[in-house]
């Protein structure tokens, strides 16, 4: 009798030592949860909420594979993340999805998170297929005010993790979480992109390049690179204005403004700088590439057809370009290497107007002007 007092203490000793564990197992995980929230909370940016999701998820569930869903009907969160040389399109286990069915059908508007065995002709569109395949997933969709947003999916080599009795008050939990600060995040964003987009063209304002420009230029410093600048300006706008209208006036600035979006790269920076004046930052492009960029916008406004109301109208657009070499340039603050930049394409544009408009005036590199100027 004593031999099966023992044992019965044995096991119920061993029972204990599990639950112990148990709970100083979830009270880490806890606490692991909190601090993951907090710096959540924290963050100030759709692309290091991004990264940071992907990145420590792993670490908080100690898992192999992770992947963020993002819903992006109107391409917005495209727009967002390419303005900031995101290069979500190469980010593994990041997606932007366009339709919002795969969703409904996966949660089938319960809005709960969907866990299992993985099986991949339901499963393997939710998972890159570079970091191998899990043995047990959950799905857990991002839901805001009844809409969705996305899924963070979470995928485990062992496949008694995730099993459809588990409850997932705990993943709920961190659904809710990241639904909220998803949504502040974009509602930010878009405030952020209508503070610093020129409504009427549609690219940057003045007010962005501002922001922008000394970027751009510690940018090409620490990496040695050149920094051209293109300033840009309709010619005879006024005239446009008088003979067809300001409607008309404001149908040319949107076209040319596309069209000089269309010669350059996305990582390029266009602005209008006011009225019809335009800038643009050509990171990496030295004096030459810079001026036959130049051309190219000159030719292509050239050719433009625009028609309104009926009628035809003829533009053309006159352009100064100069240059700040980082190979070349003696320690100055990008504040005043920014304001020499864009000082000199000025020049070279009141040259250009001077010279007949319709063409291309190349101030050459201000960093060998500003190295006679400190000799």
């Amino acid at each position: 009798m004593d031999e099966d007092i023992t044992a019965d203490l044995r096991v119920l000793q061993s029972h204990l030592d599990g639950m112990l564990n148990r709970v100083q197992h979830n009270s880490l995980t806890l606490k692991r949860l909190q601090a993951f929230e907090m710096r959540l909370l924290g963050l100030s940016s759709l692309t290091e909420m991004i990264d940071y999701i992907l990145d420590e998820s792993k670490s908080l569930f100690d898992l192999e594979i992770v992947s963020l869903f993002l819903f992006d009907p109107t391409q917005e969160i495209a727009a967002y993340l390419t303005n900031d040389q995101y290069p979500y399109q190469s980010r593994k286990g990041f997606m932007l999805v366009n339709d919002d069915g795969l969703f409904k059908r996966f949660f089938d508007y319960t809005h709960r998170p969907l866990l299992g065995i993985y099986h991949p002709e339901n499963y393997a569109q939710f998972f890159p297929e570079d970091a191998g395949k899990p043995s047990s997933v959950i799905l857990a969709p991002l839901v805001r005010r009844g809409k969705y947003l996305g899924s963070l999916n979470l995928g485990s080599f062992r496949q008694d993790r995730f099993i459809r009795t588990m409850a997932t008050d705990f993943i709920e939990h961190l659904a809710s979480v990241l639904s909220i600060c998803l949504e502040n995040t974009l509602n930010f964003e878009t405030m952020r992109r209508t503070s610093l987009i020129d409504p009427l063209t549609g690219v940057n304002n003045r007010r962005f390049l501002e922001q922008r420009i000394d970027e751009e230029v510690d940018r090409c410093v620490r990496n040695r690179q050149p920094l051209s600048c293109l300033f840009l300006d309709i010619d005879y706008f006024k005239r446009i204005n008088d003979n067809f209208g300001h409607q008309a006036g404001d149908h040319v600035l949107a076209l040319v403004a596309a069209a000089i979006k269309k010669q350059l790269r996305s990582n390029d920076v266009l602005s209008r700088f006011g009225g019809e004046e335009f800038v643009a930052l050509l990171s990496g492009s030295g004096e030459a590439i810079s001026g036959e960029i130049a051309e190219r916008i000159r030719s292509s406004i050239a050719g433009l057809s625009i028609e309104f109301g009926g009628q035809s109208i003829p533009v053309s657009i006159s352009i100064g370009v100069a240059t700040f070499d980082a190979k070349l340039s003696k320690i100055n603050s990008a504040t005043e290497t920014a304001s020499q930049l864009i000082h000199a394409a000025d020049g070279a544009l009141y040259k250009a107007k001077n010279n007949g408009r319709n063409r291309v005036e190349n101030s050459g590199v201000i960093s060998e002007k500003l190295q006679l100027q400190q000799a």
